[in-house]
């Protein structure tokens, strides 16, 4: 018969000082931020944390999986609520809200080298409250699921070019585009982007 030892003291703090390491680097520096720069915030060696998290995806899953959390019950609260309009609305103030908290966390939400398990129920809740939103006469009829991407690549790039607390330009940048996507505001623009389009763009490719 086998048993499962729990971790040892030293691990559990060596885990807890590379989380508490890698929210601090990864939010001020981005999902890029440099691995070794982490370990030694944290006081550890670079084989402790490949030791604890194999892949810089493992680090990335691990420090925000609460953050993603929220990002479903957003969803999940959004689709509860009677009036589409304010749904989707609520949902993409949200899920911006969510990305201007800090540098990882607006890569984080548009970059398809990050999958996880929120995600595609998040993008169902999105395409269903546009199709509720645009049968209630509110939402612009040319709006897409794809020009989501496009609003919150926009917030994502606010983000990164903020020096200091993001929120506020964020907040502001989101009120506008969110004035723009009511019917009665609408004027006849180009399509969406393509679904490749999109793709490539969150996989950080420009080209096919």
């Amino acid at each position: 018969m086998t048993s499962t030892r729990a971790p040892r003291a030293d691990a559990r703090r060596n885990r807890a000082a590379l989380l508490r390491a890698a929210a601090e680097v990864l939010g001020r520096r981005g999902l890029d931020a440099p691995l070794d720069q982490i370990a030694s915030t944290a006081g550890v060696g670079n084989a402790t944390l490949y030791r604890h998290f194999p892949t810089r995806h493992d680090l990335v899953q691990a420090v925000f999986a609460d953050q993603m959390t929220r990002y479903v019950h957003a969803a999940e609260c959004a689709l509860a609520e009677p009036d589409p309009w304010t749904g989707l609305r609520g949902l993409l103030v949200e899920i911006c809200a969510l990305q201007a908290e800090n540098r990882a966390l607006a890569d984080l939400v548009v970059s398809a080298e990050y999958p996880d398990d929120t995600r595609p129920a998040v993008v169902d809740a999105l395409r269903e409250l546009l199709d509720r939103a645009r049968d209630a006469g509110r939402l612009r009829a040319d709006f897409a699921v794809e020009d989501v991407a496009l609003l919150l690549m926009a917030n994502a790039g606010v983000v990164r070019h903020i020096d200091g607390p993001a929120t506020p330009a964020s907040a502001r940048l989101v009120a506008l585009l969110l004035d723009g996507l009511a019917a009665e505001a609408a004027t006849p623009g180009p399509p969406p982007p393509d679904p490749a389009t999109v793709s490539r763009a969150l996989s950080g490719r420009t080209r096919p």
